[in-house]
């Protein structure tokens, strides 16, 4: 069934786009000309982002603030064994992902500490990255509220996903 699924989609993309006189080949290629003067604006961001968390890692800050807030997380539930991840992934996906497979090389996939690190990865998202793409698109330049409530948001999912992989 879900090898039919993207045939399909795109079959009623098109017979949409007959229904409501679109040209299709047209509409592709603009958004494809907006697409690269999308990249074009976002990329200084990005470049800045990567290089960020690349200082944070190898300066070893990470591994610091991950000894200082183990306390503080260990009263949440969050082990700390995944106090770098659970700080490093609101900043980058690729390097949470780099720290995921040092815990399961170290513990284990099946382990409590690898399924909590798993839960992490997939439901907290990367909150400065996003951020740093659609502020960078829209007119949204105040974020006062935002970024606390993201990195909340994130740090409340990192407790509840350690709290469900214990009780599971």
């Amino acid at each position: 069934m879900s090898v039919y699924l993207l045939p399909v989609l795109i079959f009623c993309v098109f017979v949409y786009a007959k229904i409501k006189k679109v040209n299709v080949y047209t509409s592709f290629i603009t958004g494809a000309k907006q697409s690269v003067n999308l990249v074009v604006n976002i990329f200084p961001y990005l470049v800045t982002i990567m290089i960020m968390v690349q200082f944070i890692k190898i300066s070893g800050l990470a591994l610091l603030l991950s000894k200082l807030v183990s306390p503080f997380f260990n009263l949440l539930g969050i082990p700390s064994e995944l106090c770098e991840l659970v700080l490093l992934k609101p900043f980058s996906g690729n390097g949470s992902l780099a720290i995921l497979n040092e815990i399961y090389t170290t513990y284990g996939v099946d382990s409590a500490i690898g399924r909590s690190a798993s839960v992490i990865v997939g439901s907290c998202d990367t909150v400065f990255y996003v951020t740093t793409l659609y502020c960078s698109q829209t007119s949204v330049k105040k974020l006062s509220y935002a970024i606390p409530v993201a990195l909340f948001a994130t740090l409340f999912g990192a407790v509840i996903s350690c709290f469900l992989c214990q009780i599971m």
